[in-house]
């Protein structure tokens, strides 16, 4: 092809080159950028040429910052279902041994409310005593938990988390536990 006359060589295409106008002003931002290498350009050129090429990495990062936490910015926040404080602490000290509401160590001391109410643990009242106490396998969860033994060896959990966490429980019970928002599968 190097053979051929320049007017009858097939015009091959080029990253910074194109038809439309829309895609010229794009591509003279590419070329800019090729030519920002070039020497004798001034300093305030290829400031310039940085400037124009920061805006578009600087609105992303504003996107990115703006996103609320564990929320991905491609997903608008109106769209977006917060994960609700009980569901989040359900996840962080229940979940081993209830997922789903079950009970991988007893199976008749489930959260489902049948075996709830059979168990003399169905009001929010009862929830939170045997969540901050603990009774027989389940340890309690809460700060001023004794005797040592019955409690929880991982983090404790303030009154109002086990208020929350009872409530929680409670509502799911009711409800046969739905799957819990944010669930991945």
């Amino acid at each position: 092809m190097s053979g051929l006359p320049p007017a009858a060589r097939p015009l091959l295409p080029s990253p910074c080159a194109s038809s439309s106008v829309v895609r010229a002003k794009a591509a003279s931002a590419c070329c800019s950028s090729l030519k920002q290498s070039r020497p004798g350009r001034s300093a305030a050129a290829r400031s310039t040429v940085a400037a124009r090429q920061a805006a578009p990495l600087l609105a992303a990062a504003l996107v990115l910052v703006a996103a609320p936490p564990g929320l991905p910015a491609a997903i608008s926040p109106a769209f977006a279902q917060p994960v609700s404080e009980g569901a989040a602490l359900f996840r962080k000290a229940c979940i081993g041994c209830h997922d789903m509401g079950g009970n991988i160590l007893q199976p008749g001391a489930t959260l489902f409310l049948k075996d709830l109410e059979r168990n003399g643990v169905a009001t929010e009242e009862e929830l939170y005593n045997i969540t901050y106490y603990g009774k027989g396998r389940m340890p309690g969860f809460g700060e001023k938990c004794t005797p040592r033994g019955q409690c929880t060896f991982g983090p404790r959990l303030s009154e109002d988390d086990i208020k929350i966490l009872a409530s929680f429980v409670k509502s799911q019970a009711q409800n046969g536990w739905p799957k819990i928002e944010g669930d991945g599968d």
